[in-house]
């Protein structure tokens, strides 16, 4: 028997059947902005196996494709997942699963995890468990990448403090980027 959908499920299906692209990330020059910046902190390097956290529609996860061998995409919504997979239909390297994290983890080593615009919708306790389960299932010579919103928002948790929570872990930094309104953190 599966468990039924959280409450946090429920309202990102709810988001998503109401607005394909509920933050125009599609649409918007800042998000655009924001991915390019994404894919810049990350080089040139391809990496065997990743998994992104949170992938929403896909539309991050379209840019992060060409650069992994094999990519697992996770998100909490099951309509945004629907729209991930028509995204990238055609694309078998790129695997999707319907979850929350930290509780429904993929199994697996990855070369890189990335968590975009998703830690702040966690609690404090979800952050450190997610945080934990990423180190343990990072390759050693993996990559942990962390795009935040830092500007004002109504959950309990900014993008600040998510960061200083997960990275609280032990992780090293290797890459830090601040601009307006988000930043993008490298963790090793």
């Amino acid at each position: 028997m599966t468990e039924p959908p959280s409450e946090r499920a429920a309202t990102f299906d709810r988001l998503y059947a109401a607005n394909p692209d509920p933050w125009e990330v599609e649409t918007s020059a800042y998000e655009q902005a924001k991915r390019d910046e994404t894919m810049a902190a990350l080089g040139t390097q391809c990496f065997a196996s990743a998994l992104e956290i949170g992938c929403s529609t896909g539309i991050l996860t379209e840019r992060l494709a060409p650069i992994c061998e094999r990519l697992v995409a996770i998100d909490v919504s099951a309509e945004a997942l629907r729209l991930a997979r028509e995204r990238l239909q055609g694309q078998p390297h790129v695997t999707f699963q319907h979850g929350e994290v930290p509780r429904d983890w993929p199994a697996g080593r990855f070369h890189l995890i990335v968590f975009s615009e998703v830690l702040y919708f966690l609690s404090a306790d979800e952050i450190v468990r997610a945080s934990t389960l990423a180190r343990q299932a990072l390759a050693d010579d993996g990559k942990c990448l962390l795009v935040n919103w830092t500007g004002p928002n109504d959950l309990p948790i900014g993008g600040d403090r998510a960061v200083d929570l997960f990275g609280g872990q032990g992780w090293r930094v290797a890459e830090h980027r601040t601009r307006p309104n988000y930043r993008i953190d490298l963790f090793a």
